[in-house]
């Protein structure tokens, strides 16, 4: 249907799909500038404009994918990356392989040269479909859009809807809980965009709407409220809950008996806590699960499981989340002797002994539970706990008349105000600084590591990019996920325990366009100069010096202070505990970048 209008198919086309997307619930639009992308960029900024979506602009193709993560782990809803063909597309790989893993929705559109340019030597030109195969919930390439229309009714426009609807049925895991990436491949030919269309952003009642994902699943009961029959699934994420109220899945009856762990892997939620506490069972809870909190909580569970009267007399262990913070977890996941019993998630299925049993959800069965069992655990727990409170003060010391007494304990004081930051005294100061309003994120670097050994539990929303674990887009993924939780006047700061060289290795990630709102960061990056992470690993103990030095442990010099400033970023320094407490509780106005030197 033609129209006198400076009408452009490629600009129809793509306001028919993104007019439907943010119908279906997307309100993030993350967009990397490029030709051939121009009028899904056009119709995102008119989204924009009359205040259907929120655009994100990012130069960085790598850097939108993991702002895009951010945001759907953050909020449950899929945010769209749009960039233009050719690198830009392949740039995107990383942050799709993390959603894939980790069970995060995304929605990937990326525009194409028409499929007659590929493999012809065209210039920004590659087979672009099926780039992300393996990884994703659902792909097409859509066909070279060839009409426009006055009303959005055409054929064209209702296919690209119905499209819509099953990309985002797929990337919330409508019908099978597996949550993730989304590939639209979409070809224009010239014109790349025209004027855009009346009926932009307007309501169609045409089309059935996807099934609900798990996100829409009824809020989880507080754990007090939960019987020991009460029916756990796993949550996957903040934007989840973790406790239907009338499911109909596959629930495991657990059987009293065997003796019995739950592990609590990355995004976990809470629904892990309450089967341990409706259980009476121990519960193993990395740092980053979400579920680090309650009386079953296990400290130093690395030692415990260790351990051949606890550990090694385990019968059954279940799961919840991605565990991937301790070798001893993988150890006991992986025996034959260990009945395990994965709870799926969004997330990829986990099977390190090749028996593992896969449920839906699990439900404890009615009756008393081993006392024995759950008390050997605890009292170890307690003598494992790691104490990070400074010794109160002497206080008759200080009030004392003998000079000598007064100016010992003075000087103790002092002593302690002015100690250097370890990574110990780094994180428990995080960590103590963050609440329910705010949300952590922690970086893939030994300071995790660290955390995962002492902190105490405490039930704060944590966020770690642990699908993969890599170190890429650390970043990105802390800004998408305030961008998420900061919107619509959410209160609270997003906080990032990082490492050095996981910081530069996302350092694009600190560049913000002006005219976007400034999110409430704290960036917190452990200093050593390199990845001293491979100090604990066996390359450690048969590699030289030299040889550490030049292909592990990356040395570098950078001046952070600097960096800061050349992106935007205020910028403090903190040497010692009494500086970074001060630093952490001061009010944030925007986006803040914490230096911590630390010793190698």
């Amino acid at each position: 249907m033609g129209s006198e209008r400076s009408a452009a198919p490629a600009t129809d086309a793509a306001a028919a799909l993104l007019g439907r997307l943010v119908e279906l619930g997307v309100r993030h639009i993350v967009v990397s500038p490029g030709s051939r992308s121009q009028a899904l960029a056009l119709v995102a900024a008119e989204l924009e404009a009359r205040g259907l979506a929120s655009v994100h602009v990012r130069i960085d193709e790598r850097v939108a994918g993991f702002t895009a993560l951010g945001i759907g782990r953050e909020g449950g809803t899929p945010a769209a990356v749009v960039c233009t063909s050719g690198t830009a597309v392949a740039n995107l790989l990383p942050a799709a392989l993390e959603a894939h893993h980790a069970g995060v929705p995304m929605l990937l559109l990326t525009a194409d040269r028409p499929p007659e340019l590929r493999g012809v030597g065209a210039n920004q030109t590659t087979r672009q479909p099926g780039l992300f195969a393996p990884n994703m919930r659902f792909e097409t390439d859509l066909p070279v859009p060839d009409a426009t229309c006055d009303d959005g009714t055409g054929e064209q426009s209702d296919m690209l809807r119905r499209v819509a609807d099953e990309a985002m049925a797929a990337a919330r895991g409508a019908g099978t809980r597996q949550a993730g990436p989304v590939h639209l491949n979409l070809p224009y030919s010239e014109p790349l965009a025209g004027a855009l269309p009346e009926w932009l952003g307007a309501p169609t009642d045409r089309l059935h709407a996807p099934e609900p994902g798990p996100d829409d699943a009824p809020v989880a009961a507080a754990p007090e409220q939960l019987p020991s029959g009460a029916l756990y699934q796993g949550g996957g994420g903040i934007g989840e809950s973790d406790v239907p109220s009338e499911p109909d899945l596959d629930a495991h009856v657990l059987e009293r008996g065997p003796r019995t762990v739950v592990v609590a892997g990355a995004d976990a939620g809470a629904a892990a806590e309450s089967l341990a506490h409706a259980g009476g069972w121990p519960l193993v809870a990395e740092i980053v699960s979400g579920a680090r909190f309650g009386r079953n909580v296990v400290h130093g569970y690395r030692g415990l499981l260790a351990d051949p009267e606890l550990g090694g007399r385990v019968e059954r262990a279940i799961v919840f989340g991605h565990p991937t913070l301790s070798r001893e977890v993988t150890a006991l996941l992986s025996r034959s002797d260990v009945d395990v019993y994965a709870v799926r998630g969004p997330g990829e299925p986990l099977n390190l002994n090749g028996r593992t049993t896969a449920v839906d959800a699990v439900v404890a069965a009615v009756g008393d539970h081993d006392r024995d069992w759950f008390g050997a655990w605890m009292r170890a727990s307690r003598a494992a706990a790691v104490d990070l409170a400074p010794a109160a003060p002497d206080a008759q010391a200080l009030a004392s008349t003998v000079p000598t007494e007064r100016l010992g304990a003075i000087s103790a004081e002092l002593d302690v105000l002015r100690a250097p930051i370890d990574r110990t005294a780094l994180v428990d100061a995080v960590w103590r600084a963050t609440w329910p309003h705010d949300r952590l994120l922690f970086a893939s670097s030994r300071l995790v590591r660290v955390a995962d050994e002492v902190l105490p539990g405490k039930k704060v929303p944590v966020h770690a990019n642990r699908g993969l674990a890599g170190i890429d887009g650390t970043v990105s993924t802390a800004l998408g996920i305030a961008i998420a939780s900061q919107g619509a006047g959410g209160a609270g700061v997003t906080r990032v325990v990082i490492g050095d060289l996981a910081l530069l290795h996302d350092v694009g990630g600190l560049l913000l366009p002006g005219g976007e709102a400034e999110p409430r960061v704290q960036v917190v990056v452990g200093n050593d100069g390199g990845g001293t992470i491979f100090d604990g690993l066996e390359v450690a103990q048969t590699a030289s010096a030299e040889a550490m030095d030049r292909v592990l442990y990356t040395p570098q010099s950078v001046d952070i202070a600097q960096l800061a400033a050349a992106y935007g970023w205020q910028y403090r320094r903190a040497a010692t505990r009494t500086e970074l407490d001060q630093a952490l509780v001061a009010a944030v106005a925007g986006r803040q970048l914490i230096e911590v030197a630390l010793a190698r």
